[in-house]
This record gives C-alpha cells, structure tokens and sequence, in this order.
C-alpha cells in the first residue's frame, strides 16, 4: 500500500509541475499560482496530515542523531511521508518563486531551465532564482 500512494502522490505532484511549466509559459496565474501552487500542494499536505497523524507514533527513530534520522526512514509509511511532505514543499515554494520572478518582469525563458534544477536540486534551483531577483533589482536601481 505505501509504494502505491507512494505512486499516486508522484504522479499527482508530477502533474502539478506540469502545470507549473504550462502557466508560466502561457503566463496563466490560475494554473501556476491557484491550482499548481495553491491546490496539488495543499492536497499533498492532507495526505502528509493523514499519513502523520496515522503512523508517526508507530515508528522508530527520532530527530536525535543521523543514525536515529535514517531508522525512522526505514518504515515505509514514514518514508511515504517524507516523500509526500517534500513534494508538497517543493512544488508549493517552486510555483512561489515562478509567481515572484514573473512579478518581477524576468523573462520566461530564463526560469524554465531553473525549474528542472529547482526540482532535482531545489537550492540549487533556489540560488539561481534569487540571483535573478538581485540582477533585476540591480539593474533596475
């Protein structure tokens, strides 16, 4: 049962990049901001709810130590959600940092090569879209 909802989340948060991609490049805030950076995040964090609430207290390890840290995500349902709780997270700040540089009147095409980097390696993503912002800003000043 987790490796399925492990599936169905994926996919899920997986449609909600490609939302994300869509409204930034056809510039519709309903699909980047409403539904990919409001909705699919919030969903996922229902499940992360349910799936904490449910199987938190049944688990081993802690947040004491490395080793406590990787004994706690050993149990698949704890392991579901962290997954989820991080898909949840990164499509949420992702849609917000889009909202932001769009705001900001950057280009389009220099934030869709950011979203790949921005999903496998979110500070990598993060550090290059502020760098963005601070060029913007300084440009404009």
């Amino acid at each position: 049962m987790p490796e399925t909802l492990f599936s169905v989340s994926s996919t899920f948060a997986m449609a909600g990049w490609i939302l994300l991609v869509i409204g930034i490049v056809l510039d519709k805030p309903l699909l980047r901001d409403t539904i990919a950076g409001l909705w699919i995040p919030l969903i996922l964090a229902a499940a992360y709810t349910v799936f904490i609430a449910v199987f938190w207290w049944d688990a081993q390890g802690s947040f004491d130590s490395l080793a406590e840290v990787q004994k706690l995500f050993t149990w698949p349902w704890v392991a579901l959600a962290g997954w989820v709780h991080y898909l949840a997270y990164d499509l949420f700040i992702r849609a917000l940092m889009a909202r932001r540089l769009m705001e900001a009147k950057r280009s389009r095409l220099l934030l869709i090569p950011i979203l790949p980097l921005a999903f496998m390696f979110g500070p990598i993503g993060f550090v290059m879209a502020q760098s963005l912002l601070i060029a913007r800003k300084e440009s404009t000043a």
